[in-house]
């Protein structure tokens, strides 16, 4: 019996020691696949930051308006480039409406509108920005011109 107990004593004895080296191999391996998951990670997420100023860098150049030929310059005010923007889509739908706003009435709403609102963004520039925006509605209204 005491052979029995002895060897059942050894036999625990090795599996522990085997179950310890183990364990610390799994460590070790979990270890080295998190480092290289934040390695991964860390990598991507750089990636996507450069892409991102690339993207930002490009759209804030020029920003093209819906009527092709015609560039949209920077302003100071986001407001400005917006509503210029709006005016661009404005004039495609008016000219795609061969300048027929009496048929389109909801043409004919949004040209209200947005006179009223090209007077406020006017008044708010100082005289460069008023230059760069009164081109800018020129240069979109001659492309309205035509289809009148």
């Amino acid at each position: 019996m005491k052979k029995v107990i002895l060897s059942v004593f050894v036999v625990g004895a090795l599996l522990a020691t085997s179950c310890k080296k183990e364990a610390k191999d799994a460590k070790d391996a979990t270890v080295e696949a998190v480092e290289n998951a934040t390695k991964a990670t860390e990598d991507a997420a750089t990636k996507a930051v450069e892409e991102t100023k690339e993207a930002t860098e490009e759209a804030v150049e020029s920003v093209k308006s819906a009527i092709e030929g015609i560039e949209i310059p920077q302003f100071e005010d986001p407001k400005v480039g917006e509503y210029l923007q709006t005016y661009s889509q404005y004039a495609k739908d008016y000219i795609e409406a061969k300048g027929d706003v009496v048929k389109n009435t909801e043409l004919a709403k949004k040209g209200v509108e947005l006179a009223a609102k090209a007077k406020e963004i006017a008044a708010n520039l100082d005289e460069e920005a008023t230059k760069k925006f009164n081109s800018v509605m020129a240069a979109i209204q001659s492309k309205m011109a035509p289809a009148q």
